[in-house]
This record gives C-alpha cells, sequence and structure tokens, in this order.
C-alpha cells in the first residue's frame, strides 16, 4: 500500500494517519502473520526514497547511483530512466527480515531479486576495559583479549517500526527490539538518493562500566539464494567458492575488505567502513578480515558471508572499541547492490576508497608521516647474515616503498629507531646508522617519490616526539654536560649532541626542522603537550604542534580522532599558532598487508616534489605555514577560505561583518555533516550542518556566512571539518582572524 501514489491529493499527514490505521485494522487473513506497526509520522511521501507497506512487508526504493557515465543531476531530472535499488523488509515474527534485495531497470518497473530470504548478523564480542590504567578511557595500552570476553549473536524481538526521510535525503527504518548481551537498541536499515548502498547498523548501548567491544557483520541465509561467493585474496586475484551451505565457515584473507554473493541476477558485496570499523593496532598486518560459510562462530546459524576482527589482533596491545555506558554505538555494515558479477561488485566496491589510493589532486602532494619500519636495522641485520657489503637480497626495493608508491603517496617521512636503545648509543655506532639512514633515503627516492628520513627519539622533552629535518642533520642523543654540543667528524661533517631540551631546541633552531608531539594525550604522550605547553620548546616556531589518528576508538563518534581535534581547539586557545598534521604509526609494512584501513594523509599546497640531494624545505615550510589538509583519503578539501583566506593565513574582518566561508570537496561516500569551529581564546564553538542530501561521488560546493560576533563571542580563528556516513573525514588548519575595527590579531 503505498500511500504517496495511491492518494496523491492528501497531506502528508493524513497519508500518514491512514497507513497506521490500515496496519493497525488489517486482518489476519491479509498477513501471513502478525507484523509490527510501522511509525511513517517522519516519512515524506514525497521523498527521493520511496517506502510502501503491503502486508507485512515493508519496501523501499530508490535512485541508484549511474556506473555508465550519466551524471547525477541528469538522472535526477529524468528519474523514470534511472535504475532502481528495491529493499523489501519482512516485519512478521519468525521470518527472514529481509524478503529480498534487488534492482529494478525503471523506477516503476519490477526488480529483479539479487537475494531473498536472508537475514543481517551482527555477533558483538564483549571484554573489559583497564580503566585504572592510563587516562580510563583514552587509552591503547590494554590488552582486552587476555581477560574474560564474552560473545553474542545479536538477536531482534521486533518491537516496533519506524520510517524517516527528508524529502530530498536519506531514508532510515529503525525496527526496535536489538539485543546482544547486555546490550539493547535497534536496528536501522538506511538508503541514500544516487546511491547503491544499504547501510545496516546494530545500534547498542548498555549500562555496564567499562566495557568494550569488537563486532562481526554479514548475512545468513537458512537457503542460500546466491550461487557463489566471491572475493580477492590480498595479492588482488580473484577468489570463489560455491554457495554449498555444507560448508564450515572459515576466515578469509581478503584485498579491500569485501566480500561479495553471486548470482545470475546479480551480486550484494558486503564490507565495513573503511577506517572506522578498525581500531588501532602496531601492525596492520592482514588478519583475515572476511569469513563465509556455514555456522560462523557457533553464533550465526545457516550459511552466509560477511567481515571480521580477529579478537587477538596483533597480539600486542589490542584495545579494541570503548564502550562507555550509555553510549550509542553503531555497528554497521554496507551493503552494494550491483547488477553484474561478483567481481563487477568488488569493483565499485573499490570506487569508494579509490582502490585504496590517494587520488591526486591539483596543486597538492601527498604526505604521510610516523612508520616505524626500521629498514636501517634491517638492512644491518641481513647484511650481516649474507656476509655483504652491499644491498641485501630483498631489499633492493622494500616491501614498504612498494606499498607506499601504490597507494599514490608523494612523500614518506619516517619515524626510525623507536626502540630503548637509540638514546644510550655513543657516537661511532648512532652516525653509522644515521648515515646508513640517509644514503637509503636518497637511493629509494625518485623524482615521483620522496623517501625522508625522521625518527621518534622520545628523551629530553617529555612524552613521546617526532623529529623532522629539512636536510640530512647528524645528532646523537646523549650529550654529557662537560662535552661539546658541536663537533666535526670525518665523513660526516657537523655533528650535534643533544642532552636536554635546551640542546633540543637550539638544534632545531640552527637546521630550521620541525618537531611535534606523536599520539598526543595517549600511549607514551599520555599528559602532552599539556605539560610542556609553557616551556620555551613548545613556544617556538619549531614546534609545530601534534600529530592526529583515529585512537581510541569509539562507535558511538561520529567523527574519528577527536582526541587530537580538541587538542588542536585546545593549542589554537593558548595563543600559539600551532597545527596537527596527520600520521599512521604502525610498524613493519609489506604488499599484501592492510594498510589503507589504517592510514589518513596530508594534502600539501605544493606544486612539485622536491629531490632528496637538493633538500626538502618546502615540505616543512607547508607544514610550519599550514599549508594543507588532513584526511583519511575518501573527502579531498580542494579549497577552503574564508574571507578569500587559506589555511595558515590571516582574515581581516569589521565587528559585526559576516565571514565569507567557502568550501570545495570531493566525495565518495554520502556526506553526513560539516562543522564549523571556532574559538576565541578561552571558548571553541562548533556549527554542524546536515549534509546527506546528494548521494555519492559529488563535487560539491559549500557556502556560508558566519557571524562573527554574536553572546559576546569574539573568534580569533576559524577551521573546517567535513565528514560522511561511513565516519570517513576531512578538516583543514585554521585561519586565523583579525578584527581590523579593534586590531585585535591573533
Amino acid at each position: 500500500m503505498n500511500i504517496g501514489r495511491h492518494f496523491p491529493t492528501l497531506n502528508s499527514l493524513l497519508a500518514q494517519t491512514l497507513t497506521l490505521a490500515w496496519l493497525a485494522t488489517a486482518s489476519s487473513g491479509d498477513r501471513a502473520s502478525a507484523a509490527v506497526p510501522v511509525d511513517l509520522s517522519k516519512y515524506d511521501p514525497k521523498a527521493m526514497v520511496q517506502a510502501s507497506v503491503s502486508g507485512d512487508t515493508l519496501t523501499l526504493r530508490w535512485i541508484l547511483e549511474d556506473y555508465n557515465g550519466d551524471s547525477v543531476a541528469a538522472l535526477g531530472r529524468n528519474p523514470k530512466i534511472a535504475r532502481h535499488g528495491e529493499l523489501e523488509l519482512c516485519l512478521a515474527p519468525g521470518e527472514p527480515l529481509i524478503k529480498s534485495i534487488g534492482v529494478a531497470a525503471t523506477r516503476t518497473g519490477p526488480a529483479r531479486p539479487i537475494l531473498r530470504d536472508v537475514d543481517p548478523v551482527t555477533i558483538v564480542t564483549v571484554g573489559e576495559r583497564n580503566l585504572k590504567r592510563r587516562s580510563g578511557w583514552t587509552i591503547f595500552f590494554d590488552k582486552v583479549h587476555k581477560r574474560p570476553h564474552t560473545t553474542h549473536l545479536a538477536k531482534l524481538d521486533l518491537k516496533s517500526a519506524r520510517v524517516a526521510s527528508d524529502r530530498n535525503a536519506s531514508l532510515t527504518v529503525s525496527l526496535a527490539g536489538l539485543t546482544a548481551g547486555s546490550f539493547d537498541g535497534e536496528l536501522l536499515f538506511t538508503v541514500y538518493p544516487f546511491c547503491s548502498l544499504v547501510h545496516v547498523e546494530a545500534v547498542l548501548s548498555t549500562e555496564q562500566g567499562g566495557r568494550a567491544i569488537v563486532y562481526d557483520a554479514g548475512i545468513v541465509s537458512s537457503k542460500p539464494a546466491w550461487q557463489k561467493t566471491v572475493w580477492l585474496n590480498p595479492e588482488g586475484a580473484l577468489q570463489s567458492a560455491n554457495g554449498d551451505s555444507r560448508q564450515s565457515a572459515r576466515p578469509l584473507a581478503v584485498r579491500h575488505r569485501v566480500i561479495a554473493a553471486e548470482n545470475e541476477n546479480g551480486s550484494i558485496a558486503i564490507f565495513p567502513a573503511p577506517h572506522r570499523y578498525f581500531y588501532p593496532l602496531d601492525f596492520a598486518n592482514n588478519f583475515k578480515f572476511a569469513w563465509q560459510g556455514s555456522d560462523y562462530r557457533g553464533a550465526s546459524k545457516g550459511h552466509g558471508l560477511g567481515f571480521r576482527q580477529p579478537l587477538n589482533g596483533d597480539n600486542r596491545y589490542v584495545p579494541w572499541f570503548n564502550a562507555p555506558p550509555g553510549t550509542a554505538q553503531r555497528l554497521s555494515a554496507f551493503y552494494l547492490i550491483s547488477d553484474g558479477n561478483g567481481e563487477k561488485a568488488i569493483s565499485e566496491v573499490k570506487r569508494f576508497t579509490r582502490d585504496d589510493k590517494f587520488k591526486p589532486l591539483k596543486g597538492h602532494r601527498t604526505f604521510t608521516s610516523h612508520f616505524h619500519v626500521e629498514h636501517t636495522l634491517e638492512y644491518l641485520k641481513r647484511q650481516k647474515a649474507q656476509g655483504t657489503t652491499g644491498i641485501p637480497a630483498g631489499l633492493k626495493e622494500p616491501g614498504f616503498v612498494k606499498t607506499f608508491k601504490d597507494m599514490g603517496l608523494d612523500i614518506v617521512h619516517l619515524a626510525e629507531f623507536h626502540n630503548g636503545r637509540t638514546p644510550k648509543l655513543k657516537a661511532p655506532e648512532r652516525l653509522a646508522q644515521l648515515k646508513l639512514m640517509h644514503e637509503e633515503c636518497d637511493r629509494l627516492s625518485t623524482r615521483k617519490f620522496l623517501l625522508l628520513p625522521g625518527e621518534e627519539p622520545n628523551v629530553h622533552l617529555g612524552g613521546h616526539w617526532i623529529s623532522f629535518f629539512p636536510k640530512p642533520v647528524y645528532w646523537v642523543l646523549n650529550r654529557s654536560k662537560e662535552a661539546p654540543f658541536v663537533t666535526q667528524e670525518a665523513g660526516i661533517g657537523t655533528v650535534y649532541h643533544v642532552g636536554n631540551a635546551a640542546d633540543a631546541l637550539e638544534l632545531f633552531k640552527r637546521e630550521n626542522g620541525l618537531n611535534w608531539t606523536a599520539h598526543a594525550r595517549i600511549k607514551g604522550s599520555t599528559g602532552f603537550p599539556d605539560a610542556y605547553a609553557k616551556k620555551d620548546y613548545y613556544l617556538s616556531d619549531t614546534f609545530l604542534g601534534a600529530a592526529w589518528k583515529s585512537m581510541p576508538a569509539d562507535l558511538s563518534n561520529p567523527r574519528l580522532g577527536t582526541r587530537v581535534l580538541d587538542l588542536q581547539d585546545d593549542m589554537l586557545n593558548w595563543g600559539q599558532k600551532k597545527y596537527i598534521l596527520g600520521e599512521v604509526d604502525v610498524f613493519k609494512i609489506e604488499p599484501d598487508y592492510e594498510l589503507y584501513a589504517h592510514m589518513n594523509v596530508n594534502y600539501l599546497r605544493l606544486k612539485k616534489i622536491p629531490r632528496f640531494k637538493q633538500g626538502w624545505q618546502p615540505v616543512l615550510d607547508c607544514l610550519r605555514e599550514g599549508r594543507f589538509f588532513v584526511t583519511t583519503g575518501e573527502i579531498l578539501i580542494e579549497h577552503f577560505s574564508v574571507n578569500g583566506k587559506e589555511s595558515g593565513e590571516t582574515a581581516k574582518f569589521m565587528a559585526g561583518e559576516r565571514l565569507d566561508i567557502r568550501a570545495r570537496v570531493q566525495t565518495t561516500f554520502p556526506l553526513a555533516f560539516y562543522q564549523i569551529v571556532t574559538g576565541d581564546g578561552k571558548r571553541v564553538k562548533r556549527q554542524q550542518f546536515r549534509l546527506t542530501r546528494e548521494g555519492s561521488f559529488l563535487e560539491k560546493e559549500i557556502k556560508s556566512n558566519y557571524p562573527t560576533t554574536k553572546d559576546g563571542f569574539h573568534p580569533r580563528w576559524i577551521r573546517f571539518e567535513i565528514w560522511d556516513v561511513a565516519g570517513n573525514g576531512a578538516f583543514t588548519p585554521p585561519v586565523w582572524l583579525e578584527d581590523e575595527s579593534s586590531r585585535l590579531p591573533f
């Protein structure tokens, strides 16, 4: 019964009332079994996504994103020519929840079902967080898998159904009655116009304290309607298994975090949010993040497929996801609908992360930092083992270099010698290691790829920090009071001997270097940079600020890495021009690893890649001057300005004027919202604007007029964030503000 179609002259409220009345009075003969009522009070019958109810079936229809070259705008003008997705949900108890998923060639034509009679499945493992260690929930050094934990299949005892939509935006079906152990909540299905995704979320909360979780997700069926399961192995080769429901479930190492079910009508690919699903680890190995087969983990009855998290991670520190009491943890999965085979469906999924690559952007170069690959030490180890003084076998082009190049990275900054021996090394051994690191970075750099030396020294300043120089610099970390600060060494040249914070500051001043807090306010930097925010080396322009990473992870937060985003605002209000850049902070890397899930990148406003032998001062200048933006990769900020000034620059205004804010972005997933963040030296204000309106794969212009004075708030800086429905995001350093009427610069 489609109210929007059969009663077009009735207003929205009357249509909703009739639908509710029909559901309340429908006889048992009209339905196979008693379905719950559907609340349509928040549904707009003229919305881009259409909902209809017939018997015990709730049907959604929406325009799919076109893969044949037609623009979204063209399809929007004539939606009759567009392919439509169809999702049928069965609201009767005891029946598979997803009655069918399919594709219709036109808006009113019949849909060809790809899958029938399947259930979404979410398996939640609940462990105990050690809140006494470090700073409570802001923790990485935890081993949840070593303590008691329980696993629960999320079960839906359907209590009610609600449909909510905006005219030109997404539509969400909310099904109440979901439980998983001590967690309860609802199951959501969201679809977006001009998008081939079905977004499924188990939204769960608990009142128990100190909980940490991981989850697996997918689909299951007692009678599989798919003929085979398809995936890519870590090397990118196509793999498949037949749909035999007798096959026992097994984990699979896959590429691009995706697995697909295929039959003669098409395919459904299932995958997680590319970054949000992965809690931080030291190692980015491919830990078999997919599964397929029957009776998965003994909790999911039936044959199925989906994605998974191994409970023991990399067997080091395994923090899982924070789940504080009362928070709504959103355990999400994406289903991509394709009328092609499984390989085509996977190719369509890959578009959402641009094939796990960082897209070239005019006027920008990609820069990434904080990698403990320990190439130098591995080089020396292999030389000794192989009895050679030349390049050891297997290291002519190391796996990490190939991986970086394949991902479209232009400039990579290492963080080597991350071990307890380094600060204690005497000059000869220390200088030999530095010399080899510099030579190897030079050898492995090309015209299109620049590998740069860097370290995480972690001495003298407090907490952990990263060093970055614009050319090879030689320094020893353990100067005694009697030893000179500078010496000249044969074959090396100038050598600095650093024994305290004052020495470190003098070194970075003389060599025009930069340093910043690594993983601020967590891990070995718990309490930093706050603890030295008034020290000379922090106040110096050689101290950049801090680095951003999604750590810790909390699935109730739509923004990744709020730990450092909040720090950015604090630092700006402290009164210095400090910036945050993106960091990755992982160890060994090989081409078959799952690195992209842990990645972010900095896009520098830099026209060309410097050559190693000429030095890379322009890279440091971009960072020091705030000429970059940070992204997980899916959202690119082509341009951001305030009154015509870009990040790192100063915009002038008169009190009472509105600021002209402009941004131009490229997206893959549908957008969720953007934020304008401002501070006046004491307070921080955020304005959030919802953006789930135009579908996927967009180039979008954003304009805003921001008031400069309100409630006694006089902003001195302003920055921009933007996030999509998968939790991917991008953000800029601030634009500084100068009030010409009061001559109040930052």
